[in-house]
């Protein structure tokens, strides 16, 4: 399966409601392992938003001692309209995306562990289209480090919007990251992680790995053909050791 492999402490996960950016109501997992927390972590899903499969995600990366929250990142579609968008209908909404907005709901739920669970240093990761805004998020000094698990490095054709930067261009800012991308995945072409590796030349504190014949999304949903068992264990036990977590 190649999930990522539970800890050692017992974790509970819930729904819970943030107060995003601009004041709006955020649906998010709250996941908390037994005892004091050591570190906190926010998690972007993909483009499918806040789901069971993400739940299950959190309360295991919570069992490795860390405090995790997961917002909903279509928190700003009414919940009834939200749940009849498929994957097809969310694409084409990308360029209606509005990064203070999107950013901002990362950094109120880094704020909420910070809060809530009395943890200091806050990481983010991202999976797929949240990849792509926890590189984004790694520029804006709201968090300690950052995991992208095949982020778009650039925007795709047809998501460009008035309230959408490219992540590209803010990379040389960001915090500690550590990229994971598929040699075979047509959203993260190779000239895109040269062009990110090259921003990154001079800066060892930024790790980029690559998995040869792996294509998008080979990691964090074990039911995709796309999966690769190996490549994604090998992930987790590097985005583990990232984060200083046993």
């Amino acid at each position: 399966m190649a999930a990522v492999d539970e800890g050692l402490l017992p974790a509970r996960v819930e729904r819970t409601t943030l107060e995003g950016h601009g004041g709006v109501a955020v649906e998010a997992i709250h996941a908390r392992p037994e005892g004091e927390p050591v570190r906190g972590l926010v998690v972007h899903p993909d483009i499918g938003g806040v789901r069971p499969l993400f739940d299950d995600i959190c309360r295991r990366l919570a069992t490795h001692g860390m405090a995790v929250c997961a917002p909903e990142p279509w928190a700003r579609i009414p919940e009834a309209e939200r749940a009849g968008l498929d994957v097809a209908a969310r694409m084409a909404r990308m360029p209606e995306r509005d990064d203070d907005a999107q950013l901002g709901d990362l950094a109120a739920a880094a704020e909420f562990l910070r809060a809530g669970d009395g943890v200091q240093e806050v990481a983010v990761l991202g999976f797929c289209m949240g990849g792509m805004y926890a590189l984004k998020a790694a520029a804006t000094g709201a968090f300690d480090r950052a995991v992208v698990y095949y982020g778009m490095i650039r925007l795709p054709e047809g998501w460009h919007g008035p309230r959408q930067g490219e992540p590209l261009a803010v990379a040389a800012g960001a915090c500690p990251t550590l990229a994971f991308f598929g040699d075979a995945d047509p959203w993260t072409p190779a000239a895109d992680v040269e062009a990110l590796r090259a921003v990154w030349a001079d800066h060892s504190e930024h790790e980029i790995v690559v998995y040869r014949g792996a294509d998008h999304g080979f990691v964090h949903d074990p039911s995709r053909p796309a999966h690769r068992p190996a490549d994604a264990a090998d992930t987790w036990r590097r985005t583990l050791a990232f984060l200083g977590v046993p």
